[in-house]
């Protein structure tokens, strides 16, 4: 048996509905289906099977600026509003850059409220507090300095690079043979902020995200100066909440979690990771350029993050604090 096929033939505890599995080992892509896509129409999950992937959108963001950063359209230091109106009269959004956006260090809540309007609640790179504002913040300078939608920006350095074929940020976008209507740069940027979300609108097959995950583990398409530093570690996280905008609030930090330029990073083996959680879709991946592994789960109907250790050990075995961290969480939602 397989690794892919020991994954899928794990003991699930909890409730999936449809279950979507890819794994690069050594530069190869195994993947299995289980399940249904729709449990209306019970049509079962396959290799072209569309999930929503939440907040696997952020790496796919990150390695977009990245790349962008490498072709010298914009700096990980650079104040992000000498482009872009937000977050106005806020002395501290005025310092905030990609760098800090991408290791979610700008102070900003996860997404504003009643109770936490925009503003930044601490400086930026002060501490971690996992945001979605901010990744619309550098969302709009992007498309500020592109002069096109972020659908538009990553499918040129991202999907049609890596043949991720079935994958978009744009919400309106369809896969009956072709994704979407044409549309020129300046119609795209016009609707971006309605149907476009650099932190949580991709969606994406198990094959297409393993596809980037291949790239994720030999820095393709990046100078190797910025491929390392896409996994060095930014900043430390509290050991029991994601979100801790608050400025009273004052957490023990988990000194075997961190945050990258976009991605979550266990201190010691150095393995990235990042989950999705989003209107019945939740997701994992994970993977460790040490071992020349990745992995990419999709699922509906799945009951929680915290059982999908068992999946995850089989493909990474060993001691993964980034699943003890995750399985603290006050707040999967998001």
């Amino acid at each position: 048996m397989d690794l892919t096929e020991r994954v899928v033939s794990a003991r699930i505890e909890g409730s999936i509905g449809g279950l979507a599995i890819a794994l690069v080992k050594d530069g190869e892509l195994t993947q299995r289906f289980c399940g249904f896509a729709d449990g209306e129409e019970n049509a079962p999950v396959t290799e072209g099977t569309i999930f929503a992937g939440a907040s696997l959108s952020k790496p796919v963001f990150a390695y977009a600026v990245l790349k962008l950063v490498d072709l010298g359209v914009l700096s990980l230091d650079m104040p992000l509003t000498e482009f872009v109106d937000y977050a106005p009269g806020d002395a501290f959004a005025a310092e905030i850059t990609a760098a800090h956006v991408l290791s979610h260090t700008t102070g900003f809540p996860n997404w504003r409220s009643s109770e936490l309007p925009l503003r930044c609640y601490f400086r930026p790179g002060e501490r971690f507090s996992y945001s979605g504002e901010g990744f619309v913040l550098l969302q709009r300078a992007v498309e500020r300095l592109t002069g096109e939608s972020i659908e538009l920006t990553v499918r040129r350095l991202v999907f049609e690079p890596l043949g991720m074929n079935r994958s978009t940020f744009d919400l309106t976008n369809t896969f009956d043979g072709a994704v979407g209507p044409a549309q020129s740069p300046t119609q795209a940027s016009a609707r971006a902020h309605e149907t476009c979300n650099a932190a949580h609108s991709l969606r994406t097959t198990a094959h297409d995200y393993a596809r980037f995950l291949q790239a994720v583990l030999v820095g393709a398409g990046l100078k190797s100066t910025t491929s390392q530093a896409w996994m060095e570690a930014r900043t430390s996280v509290p050991a029991n909440f994601i979100n801790c905008a608050d400025p009273t609030s004052r957490h023990q930090t988990d000194p075997a979690v961190a945050w990258g330029l976009g991605w979550g990073l266990e201190t010691e083996s150095q393995a990235f990771f990042q989950w999705g959680a989003r209107d019945g879709y939740v997701s994992f991946a994970i993977g460790s350029r040490r071992d020349g592994v990745a992995f990419v789960l999709l699922t509906t109907g799945f009951t929680g993050l915290e059982s999908l250790r068992q999946l995850v050990e089989i493909a990474l075995p060993g001691r993964r604090p980034s699943l003890a961290w995750l399985g603290r969480r006050t707040d999967l939602h998001e």
